[in-house]
């Protein structure tokens, strides 16, 4: 045996290429089963990194020359993050090369932390380890372990068809509006990316404003953020099972409910606050008013194109958007926010104790209690890192609290809407802004999934005392 490992390895005087890809192989695969979280935060990381040295080349600016480090490196986050904030111009700032490492960051981060890690780990080692397939598995709701290969190739595949047809569908029409053929199919795959990801990037430089009539270019995507959102646990149990609600599991009925409970009430509820704003839709028609009102319910829960000016919404509408944003979309999505399974059980955790039950039940199951600690976790943390943030660039900026705060919000939740204060910011601020990305993307789910697998076994109970709460 000894004799066989020492042919696999070159001597330290030849080979050095190879032994460095060993060695990076065996490293991966050491971190892999040991701590995949740690893979997943560290290839993010290195990640963004890669793509923020991309757009810093002077090929992928319009200008030829050199993007500054903090732009550079704020565009890649925002892109890998799938956000959507910028602080130059998509489409004026660069070269058609810049747009499609964007892209490409877009689609990779579209993945999600888990799955990325995943890919990682079977790419470099060609295995998971179980402590990855359990990480993995959790994050896809995988039936058994060794599905989690499979399950792994079923989301990129899923991916890249219904972008697709996303595709297809926006293409004629930007034929029709005059482009030629490349452009229309460029613009037509940035868009169906750049959607079905909830990132919110856009290669015109002036979004999707022309298009507040179309039809033919709102509803791709509407239809193609909202499926995003879901998340691609819920988007394999529903290939499986179909549109067959008795048949789904909990996770997808609670993130499906939820999802449209907040569509409809963010749309009722934004149309009837801006209805008569003549800044925003107060001059339209009825029509005009019902698709805005949608429109902007949709792109507030992770999607992040817009319409209309979010200086000129009123107070009360910027507070419903910071709430929806907060909330997100589902998790493993490529939405951003706490997520909607988190706040359905704790909406049904309060249900419960207002009405003095001892379980959380809903569709005739118990919620467990771990997954209640979770769902604190998770909201706790991402308050705090709100708050944290929002302090830091008050102090840096000087604007006021309202436009700091939809910001910093837009930027944890990966929305990608803004009041024009990231632009307008110092590179001090920027960085804030890229920390909070990048841990609004990964922290709470990687948080989430840290929980639910690290469980201590107890071999005893102390006595309990219940303090006074409220």
């Amino acid at each position: 045996m000894p004799q066989s490992s020492t042919a696999w390895h070159p001597p330290q005087q030849e080979g050095g290429p190879l032994k460095v890809l060993l060695a990076a192989r065996d490293f991966v695969d050491r971190l892999a089963g040991s701590s995949p979280a740690r893979l997943a935060l560290g290839a993010f990381a290195l990640i963004i990194v890669v793509f923020a040295a991309l757009l810093s080349l002077p090929a992928a600016a319009a200008d030829g020359r050199v993007t500054p480090l903090h732009d550079a490196l704020f565009t890649a986050a925002s892109a890998v993050c799938v956000t959507g904030l910028t602080t130059v111009s998509t489409a004026a700032h660069w070269t058609f090369f810049g747009q499609l490492v964007i892209l490409l960051g877009i689609q990779v981060g579209g993945l999600g932390i888990l799955t990325l890690a995943s890919v990682l780990a079977l790419t470099v080692s060609r295995r998971l380890g179980v402590r990855g397939k359990l990480i993995a598995q959790e994050a896809m709701n995988a039936g058994r372990l060794g599905e989690v290969g499979t399950l792994l190739r079923i989301v990129v595949s899923t991916s890249a068809l219904i972008e697709l047809v996303l595709a297809v569908a926006l293409a004629p029409r930007f034929m029709l509006l005059g482009e030629s053929f490349w452009p229309a199919v460029w613009h037509a795959v940035f868009y169906a990316i750049s959607s079905f990801n909830n990132a919110g990037f856009t290669p015109h430089s002036d979004g999707v404003v022309p298009y507040g009539h179309d039809l033919w270019i709102l509803v791709p995507l509407m239809v193609g953020g909202f499926i995003g959102s879901l998340g691609f646990p819920v988007l394999m149990v529903i290939r499986q099972t179909g549109l067959h609600p008795k048949f789904w599991n909990l996770h997808t009925k609670l993130t499906i409910q939820v999802s449209l409970i907040l569509l409809a009430a963010g749309a009722v509820l934004w149309g009837a606050m801006e209805w008569t704003n003549p800044a925003t839709i107060g001059n339209l028609g009825t029509g005009d008013k019902v698709l805005h009102s949608v429109f902007a319910s949709v792109m507030t829960r992770s999607l992040g194109f817009n319409l209309v000016d979010m200086n000129h919404i009123h107070s009360p509408t910027m507070l419903l958007t910071d709430a929806l944003m907060f909330a997100g979309g589902g998790s493993a999505s490529t939405a951003g926010g706490i997520k909607v399974t988190t706040l359905a059980v704790m909406f049904l955790a309060i249900v419960a104790e207002a009405r003095g039950d001892a379980d959380v039940k809903a569709y005739g199951r118990t919620i467990p209690q771990g997954v209640m600690r979770v769902a604190i976790s998770v909201i706790v943390l991402g308050a705090t890192l709100v708050m944290v943030a929002t302090g830091l660039l008050l102090a840096i900026s000087g604007q006021s609290l309202d436009r700091v705060l939809f910001d910093t919000i837009s930027a944890f939740a990966t929305v990608g809407l803004s009041t024009g204060l990231t632009a307008s910011l110092p590179p001090a601020g920027v960085y804030v802004l890229t920390v909070l990305m990048f841990a609004g993307r990964v922290g709470t789910i990687t948080m989430a999934t840290g929980l639910a697998l690290r469980q201590r076994r107890q071999l005893f109970h102390y006595p309990e005392e219940r303090p006074i709460i409220g």
